[in-house]
């Protein structure tokens, strides 16, 4: 599917429209409950809820992502047509990172199971965090990976086309192009740190968090493209994300005395997601005034 997107769907670079995106997010939800079709009659009810379960909280925060993106193609002013190649590449990237913090996470807690309250209490900080920080500015340029980058490799300062590196004077240059997608990968392990325990909180199977987090990423470069012009308007979403950060955080803390069945864990979920969108369509629709900054970071010049 990805050989496909990249070398026949979006073979030359081009803006993707609402239209368009709305498509292709369309093809990956259903590509995603195909495949947990899949894991029900291969697996069972059980293993199939958890799988719909974890894609939906990679997929509600993956959110974040979507946030992020916005902010770096906003300052470092990335041309429309360019920015489907950056999420191509800066993706492919994120599944095998996240393969490893998979790997990793699934290897600790079978070793230590007291971890499991570590990331417990990370998350329910992190939820309380999101909430009440909800204005705080990203600035990836101050990513220690991204300022590592910009330090030893040699840049040209201008776009040239859709190339991520250039040969000049017989010697190669990364163009700007290649730092806005060192900046979206770093920006995403710090998100990964978030997302990996999360999905943890529901199914210690490697194979259903690694999948859900697949068809969750997949589906993240049409998500933005379909987003990005009007998320403004779900100002309560964060409000929502942070809510599931300490619901899945809570839940592995009690797991030693009490496991929260697998579909209530969905219920609440969905009860907190949707709840947020809506409140922020009925309050942008009355004209009320919404927290301050809920919304996409604003882009300091």
């Amino acid at each position: 599917m990805l050989a496909l997107d990249l070398g026949v769907f979006h073979r030359k670079a081009h803006v993707v429209h609402v239209r368009e995106a709305l498509i292709w997010t369309s093809v990956w939800v259903t590509l995603a409950l195909i495949f947990n079709v899949g894991v029900y009659f291969w697996f069972g009810s059980e293993r199939a809820l958890e799988f719909l379960t974890g894609y939906l909280i990679e997929k509600a925060l993956s959110i974040d992502n979507v946030f992020v993106f916005i902010v770096v193609f906003s300052a470092f002013a990335v041309p429309a047509q360019y920015q489907h190649r950056v999420l191509f590449w800066g993706i492919l990237g994120a599944l095998v990172m996240r393969a490893l913090f998979i790997v990793l996470g699934a290897a600790l807690l079978q070793r230590f199971h007291w971890v499991i309250y570590v990331f417990g209490g990370f998350l329910v900080f992190t939820g309380v965090k999101l909430f009440v920080q909800r204005g705080d500015e990203v600035h990836p340029e101050r990513n220690p990976l991204f300022r590592l980058f910009r330090r030893f490799v040699r840049s040209v300062g201008e776009y040239r086309g859709q190339h991520f590196t250039v040969k000049e004077g017989g010697r190669r240059y990364a163009t700007p192009l290649l730092l806005v997608l060192v900046a979206i990968e770093a920006t995403d392990i710090v998100f990964a740190v978030d997302s990996i325990p999360a999905i943890f909180a529901v199914t210690d199977d490697p194979f259903l968090v690694y999948t859900s987090n697949i068809f969750a990423i997949l589906g993240l470069r049409a998500l933005y493209f379909a987003l990005s012009g009007i998320l403004e308007k779900f100002r309560y979403l964060k409000v929502g994300l942070s809510g599931v950060l300490v619901f899945v955080g809570l839940k592995m803390l009690v797991s030693g005395v009490y496991k929260v069945p697998i579909l209530a864990s969905l219920g609440v979920i969905v009860a907190l997601l949707g709840g947020s969108v809506l409140i922020s369509l009925l309050r942008s629709q009355d004209g009320s005034s919404p927290l301050r900054a809920a919304g996409p970071p604003e882009v300091k010049s």
